[in-house]
């Protein structure tokens, strides 16, 4: 760990916490977005590769286009005067959600391509990405730059691919027994979990777990970043002396 990023850490720990959207801040975990994918589709690990790949081709790019078209409506506070909302929200809206949906008609060959006739096993869900609130929820945030548009679009895409497939290699274990249809144990454990309603509850469970290690983590980073200021500080009491 750098003197940097450790004094970064100890100033604002919650602010540091923030930017990693792939473990600490899980978007999923932390705030329950793009919860309709993993409770209905990811039912198999198989599935969760396929909804992962749709997401990486979709996230970043769409994010990219409506970072810079949205740049025709710009938003410049996080609470912006009502007449403001009125003219730029609904526009936003639609270029957002515009964005999003040509991105997938380029993406959707790439899908077909790789995965063939086993992407109709996500059923409507896959096209309904376009309107996924992590696609679109920054329609009504103040206006983002490329450069964050792009960071931080790869750090929530690494979150919620790694949490996709996850879960679905989690479910079709309890559900069927395997994973990448590959006998695991003996047999099921909990068949329901092939179900939505019991991928609410694998989720749950697994949200909890996630949420637990990374209180652990953060918590771990704030003494190591201490022990290292402190470190740093007594040397160069040292020197001084």
């Amino acid at each position: 760990m750098r003197k940097a990023t450790a004094e970064l850490i100890l100033k604002d720990p919650d602010r540091f916490a923030h930017h990693d959207r792939v473990f600490l801040n899980n978007p999923v975990v932390m705030q329950g977005m793009g919860l309709a994918p993993l409770v209905v589709l990811a039912t198999t690990a198989h599935n969760g590769v396929m909804l992962a790949a749709a997401v990486t081709l979709l996230l970043v790019p769409s994010r990219v286009l409506a970072c810079l078209l949205s740049r025709l409506f710009p938003l410049n506070s996080e609470n912006p005067a009502p007449e403001e909302l009125q003219k730029k929200l609904l526009p936003r809206a639609l270029v957002y959600s515009l964005s999003a949906s040509v991105v997938y008609l380029a993406a959707y060959p790439i899908l077909n391509a790789i995965f063939g006739t086993s992407l109709l096993t996500l059923g409507i869900y896959l096209p309904l990405l376009v309107v996924e609130p992590l696609l679109t929820y920054r329609f009504g945030r103040v206006q983002e730059t490329l450069h964050k548009a792009v960071s931080k679009g790869l750090r929530i895409t690494v979150g919620y691919a790694l949490l996709l497939m996850l879960l679905g290699c989690v479910r079709e274990w309890l559900a069927l027994g395997t994973v990448f249809g590959t006998p695991v144990g003996q047999r099921a454990v909990l068949p329901m979990a092939g179900m939505p309603a019991g991928g609410f509850i694998v989720l749950g469970v697994l949200c909890a777990v996630w949420r637990a290690l990374a209180a652990r983590r953060k918590a771990y980073l704030v003494r190591e970043a201490r022990s290292l200021v402190d470190v740093h500080a007594q040397k160069e009491a040292d020197g001084e002396q």
